[in-house]
């Protein structure tokens, strides 16, 4: 599921999820997509910590995530700050692409600022639940925003070939 890099060295897919795909889990299904968004996410979880993809967080994420009034899910999403292989601070050049994507495509400025991380990173991948941002998201070249079910069927389709 990795993609190869130069000669014998393989390069890990570099993937970034934002606060609504980590909070997934803990949302109550209302219906099967919500249900295989949630296997689909704890499955790209496990693959992360076994080394499968790297994952980067970001200071936008320790921002929402503190303002989860419930202790037990923000303690839980916390986690995965100390498995990420990157943390992305704050930057004036992260700060300028989000004010961009807010003013040219419309996203809200804390989707502007998580997708502004995960370029400003160099990922692959974002991930999200959410379907507004995947729609807009579409306009955009210099990163796939993709929902985790989808993110396994295309990775699955290419292990296939």
């Amino acid at each position: 599921m990795a993609e190869s890099g130069e000669g014998d060295e393989v390069k890990k897919l570099k993937l970034y999820l934002d606060n609504c795909c980590y909070n997934r889990p803990f949302d109550e299904p209302t219906n099967q997509i919500m249900i295989l968004e949630i296997d689909a996410k704890l499955y790209i979880q496990e693959e992360i910590k076994n080394s499968i993809y790297d994952l980067c967080w970001s200071f936008i994420l320790d921002f929402e995530n503190e303002e989860n009034p419930f202790e037990d899910i923000k303690e839980s999403v916390k986690i995965w700050k100390d498995i990420a292989t990157e943390y992305i601070s704050p930057d004036e050049s992260i700060r300028s692409a989000a004010n961009h994507l807010k003013n040219t495509y419309g996203f809200g400025a804390k989707d502007s600022l998580h997708i502004s991380c995960a370029i400003y990173s160099g990922c692959d991948y974002l991930i999200t639940t959410d379907k507004k941002m995947i729609k807009k998201g579409l306009q955009l070249n210099n990163i796939k925003i993709i929902n985790p079910i989808k993110f396994i069927s295309l990775l699955e389709e290419e292990n296939d070939k």
